[in-house]
């Protein structure tokens, strides 16, 4: 293996599209996975929140009826059906389908790689955090994708749903159109919840300190609820429920930059 410090800029671009590569193949792998197991991914994970015996709807429906409040989650099922118009339509749904989840299972992989190119021009030490740093991001993107799909998918879904502007518009929902919900409010909040670990690095080279997320942190309230507002139903307590975990996050990242600025200063005095 080449000394990183020898190498030219073209040999490390050349090292980073093998590693490039590997994560495609990775992702590639983990799609043709998926699109074997097309029922299972459609049946049981795709359309499960279509169906009323989805946890969350249950235990939503538990909850209305030990308060006394009428609510849309006890139905025994939804009034509109899922139809595909277009003659690719399936087909294209299946390919994009297994891509997504391919890469949502092969999201630890990908960032080993992305930790194998940059470790070594890393100290010791933090070549034994960054293993750390892929458990932690794993972890975490993984939580944000169990939350969009359990929380923010199902709200969407039950508040959309039900909608109607008037009795004579039936709901008759495109593939494409559902699956989009689905895969965007799982991806995005897998995104979301990497919050901390970008704050992480923004605070490492410098860019973010915790005395800017403090001084900013009521514009960043609104911009959490501006972001709960695109991703949920326009009702206060589904965007109350999604800005809360983002809430939390924002004030971890704060911590997490105190920490960052504190071994930074550390260091330079050493």
């Amino acid at each position: 293996m080449k000394n990183p410090n020898n190498m030219s800029f073209l040999e490390h671009l050349e090292e980073l599209r093998w590693h490039i590569i590997r994560s495609l193949v990775s992702v590639v792998l983990c799609a043709f996975i998926c699109f074997i197991f097309k029922d299972f991914i459609f049946d049981t994970i795709i359309f499960g929140p279509k169906k009323m015996s989805f946890p969350t709807y249950k235990f939503l429906c538990k909850a209305s009826n030990l308060i006394g409040v009428e609510t849309t989650f006890c139905l025994s099922e939804f009034p509109f059906i899922i139809q595909n118009r277009t003659m690719t339509g399936q087909f294209s749904a299946h390919v994009m389908t297994s891509f997504i989840s391919g890469f949502i299972i092969s999201f630890p992989y990908v960032l080993f790689e992305f930790w194998k190119f940059i470790s070594p021009g890393l100290l010791k030490n933090e070549k034994v955090k960054s293993k750390v740093f892929i458990f932690i991001s794993s972890l975490l993107f993984f939580v944000g994708v169990l939350f969009g799909y359990y929380i923010v998918t199902p709200l969407s879904i039950n508040f959309l749903a039900t909608y109607q502007v008037s009795e004579l518009v039936l709901n008759e929902i495109d593939l494409a159109s559902y699956i989009s919900l689905v895969r965007s409010s799982a991806v995005a909040s897998g995104i979301i919840f990497e919050l901390p670990i970008i704050i992480y690095f923004l605070s490492k080279i410098g860019l973010v300190t915790p005395e800017g997320l403090i001084k900013y942190r009521k514009f960043a309230l609104v911009g959490v609820l501006v972001l709960a507002a695109l991703i949920t139903p326009p009702d206060i307590a589904s965007q109350i429920i999604v800005a809360i975990p983002i809430v939390i996050l924002y004030q971890v990242s704060i911590f997490i930059s105190k920490i960052v600025v504190k071994r930074n200063h550390n260091e330079i005095r050493s």
